[in-house]
């Protein structure tokens, strides 16, 4: 039994971040994730109280819409259906009166509640209906806010790339029109982007930037919103002497302001810190003072957050009867409003609360209370103290128990594809399997476990690979930096030589000055060579216009291209060569791989932008325009698949890769985002379509899209797939390139 509660703990260190909503990146980062037009409105049950008092002494007229809005934002946190209830009363009356900015108003409120509900093809629909009517009405301040909200819901289903696109829309609006909060608020946003990709030093440089421009026009919410970000980060880093410092400069900021909501959350992450360090005595505190605000100012979701994290305090502490208390009161709270994900938290929580209570019923546990609490209805001054005690018969119950709450959260994890959380519960379960005799059970949950570590090992191993290779691209812009510093200090040498000659000159005479010539000519030889070694390491990042523009100006301009065609290829059985295969040899096969297809995009004119672990992104039709574009990625794709497939018959699936490609054409932005580690990437819901046919390829084929067909189905011979259901675009017609 000893061993068993051994493993237990060593499974909760594991997936601790996984268990429990400790993770500094879900605390903090939610702050900045305001619509510009609503970042300044009081929340909180008393603010709505007050408005609905107003509301039947108010005319059928737009004020009225307007406080109809201000009730439908507030209840987004604490009753998500009740937001959505006076929201299309909004909607109603704004259509009522035929007042445009109104129902524009109110579709983005909607959208708001539908995003707290996970909602997000409903909430996109909200947002996207307000950037329409905005952009019918020539609103660029709603235009602006509703792309903003519209990159928010993208960053919330982790499709980075088009919460950028809408991001970046947003922020050249704001930057046109001067609204410096609104700048603010975005580049914040910008960095929660890189921060979800754990690009760290990226997030940071736009947290900082946010913080610059709050600062600067003194809007302490945003500078206590970036502060807690940065604090975010250092966190992540476990640099958490920084992290302190910044919670607290971010909790003090919010104190000043009495920002009850930012107050709750930053004690939160102050808590998160204490907890992380060991230092469960200050974790609570900070936690109870986090929970006493959320319940003041009734915010549901921060209730659930803090009572979870209390729960994890208690159980770190092996007093898993109060672990579980705090775990059931989580779970009703996130129920109630459905929050899915933090569901699914409270229910593995508690699955692995009772596991550990049968593993080592001794001391405060007591299994008696903690089958109890299923039942009880949860009140913060009532919570059990934990007596001693043991009921035989209990420890049967609460391993059934066990499995049916991590059953439960298995199904959420699956319907909302959390995988590390899904791996921690078939881990859990396989524990409680073997402790119920059931090996068969055990084994499975076991099997299951190990193949989501699989996949998961695929996909940190792409991000490793992709780190590393952003890296490379960072050290080649400091070099190329250093070149051209070279070059600067080269020129000046000779100038002061060429002045020194000058003088000489008029001293030793024609003799002297013709040797010097030779010396100028022989320098500015060398000059010319390092330059363009420089310019060379620079073309190697940044196409030429783009290069020849930053070098020139020092910034480069983002643009938007109409006609292009973007190509994705992957690597089917990475992971199964990735293990039989060493590092060196991995590394060294995706580089002859790689190499082999940048010589085929240069061939066909096609402009590679990065390799994102196994992954080739490249597109035909930018920077410079190509009528023939999908023609050219068509042929580059069959180039591509013939090369490895001839590659695999040689060297055979353990040396080498099946390669399986999906093209798609349509429009894009391109650019360069930031001054540091800058690279030219392209972002929009093409790029994103194209990954889709890729995923929906098999090995050794090229898939594209209906759009691409129609451009080459005179110079290829295509095999119609008829039409299939594509995650988040529905459903779409396909062919294979023969």
């Amino acid at each position: 039994m000893k061993r068993i509660l051994i493993i237990l703990l060593t499974i909760k260190k594991q997936a601790g971040a996984t268990l429990s909503i400790v993770s500094c990146s879900l605390l903090t980062i939610l702050c900045s994730l305001l619509t510009i037009h609503c970042s300044a409105k009081l929340h909180g049950q008393a603010k709505i109280d007050s408005l609905l008092k107003e509301l039947p002494r108010q005319k059928e007229d737009t004020n009225k819409v307007n406080i109809l809005n201000d009730i439908s934002y507030g209840y987004r946190h604490i009753d998500s259906d009740e937001g959505i209830k006076y929201g299309r009363q909004a909607l109603e009356l704004a259509t009522k009166l035929t007042w445009r900015k109104g129902i524009a108003g109110a579709s983005s409120e909607l959208g708001h509640n539908y995003d707290a509900q996970a909602e997000y093809p409903k909430a996109l629909e909200c947002f996207s209906k307000s950037l329409k009517i905005s952009e019918e009405i020539g609103d660029k301040n709603g235009i602006a806010t509703a792309a903003c909200n519209i990159g928010i819901v993208y960053d919330s289903q982790s499709d980075y790339p088009k919460a950028l696109e809408n991001y970046l829309r947003a922020l050249n609006i704001l930057e046109e029109i001067g609204t410096k909060k609104g700048v603010a608020i975005v580049t914040g946003n910008i960095g929660n982007v890189y921060a979800n990709q754990s690009d760290y030093p990226k997030a940071l440089e736009f947290y900082f930037k946010a913080l610059m421009i709050s600062e600067e026009i003194g809007d302490k919410r945003g500078i206590a919103s970036n502060v807690g970000n940065i604090g975010s980060i250092y966190c992540l880093e476990n640099e958490y002497p920084k992290a302190l410092e910044y919670f607290i400069r971010a909790l003090k900021a919010d104190e000043e302001i009495g920002a009850k909501a930012g107050i709750a959350m930053h004690s939160g992450n102050i808590g998160s810190v204490f907890l992380k360090k060991g230092d469960y005595p200050k974790a609570l505190e900070y936690y109870l003072k986090s929970l006493k605000i959320s319940e003041e100012i009734g915010d549901k979701i921060g209730i659930g957050r803090v009572a979870g994290n209390i729960g994890t305090v208690y159980s770190e502490q092996y007093n898993y009867t109060q672990a579980v208390a705090w775990h059931f009161k989580a779970l009703r709270i996130v129920e109630a409003i459905g929050a899915r994900n933090s569901e699914a938290h409270a229910l593995c929580n508690i699955g692995s609360d009772y596991i550990s209570i049968v593993a080592d019923p001794v001391g405060t546990d007591n299994i008696t209370k903690a089958l109890e609490l299923q039942s009880a209805p949860y009140h913060s001054a009532n919570l059990p103290s934990g007596q001693p005690g043991l009921i035989p018969k209990g420890r049967l119950a609460l391993l059934q128990n066990a499995k049916k709450y991590l059953n439960k959260a298995v199904a959420i994890n699956k319907e909302i594809e959390n995988l590390y959380q899904l791996r921690a519960c078939y881990k859990f379960l396989s524990s409680a399997d073997s402790l119920l005799g059931d090996y068969k059970g055990a084994l499975e949950a076991r099997d299951n476990y190990h193949a989501i570590k699989d996949s998961l090992f695929s996909q940190e191993n792409k991000e490793e690979i992709l780190k590393m290779s952003m890296k490379s691209d960072y050290d080649c812009q400091r070099l190329t930096d250093s070149l051209k510093v070279a070059e600067e200090q080269k020129i000046a040498r000779i100038n002061l030589q060429k002045q020194k000659s000058y003088t000489y000159a008029g001293i030793a005479g024609i003799l002297l000055l013709g040797g010097f010539s030779f010396f100028v000519f022989k320098e500015r030889r060398k000059s010319e060579a390092e330059r363009k070694k420089s310019d060379g390491l620079l073309l190697n990042i940044l196409p030429e216009t783009v290069a020849e523009e930053l070098k020139a100006k020092g910034i480069t301009s983002a643009r938007h291209y109409d006609d292009v065609t973007v190509l994705f290829t992957d690597f089917v059985n990475f992971t199964q060569a990735s293990e039989s295969m060493s590092p060196q040899a991995l590394i060294d096969e995706l580089h002859t791989c790689f190499k082999k297809f940048d010589e085929i995009s240069e061939k066909y004119r096609i402009e590679k932008i990065k390799t994102i672990g196994d992954a080739y992104l490249a597109v035909a039709g930018l920077p410079t325009d190509d009528p023939e574009h999908a023609l050219h990625v068509v042929s580059a794709a069959k180039e591509i698949t013939a090369f490895m497939a001839d590659r695999l018959a040689k060297l055979g699936s353990e040396r080498t890769f099946e390669v399986r490609v999906g093209i798609h054409s349509g429009s894009v932005v391109a650019g360069v985002v930031g001054v540091k580690k800058f690279a030219y990437d392209i972002w929009g819901d093409t790029v994103n379509t194209a990954a889709r046919m890729e995923q929906n390829s098999e090995a050794g084929k090229i898939n594209i899209s209906q759009t691409t067909y129609e451009l080459v189905k005179d110079k290829f011979t295509c095999e119609y797939r008829g039409e299939v259901e594509v995650k988040g675009k529905g459903v779409m017609k396909m062919y294979y390139i023969s």
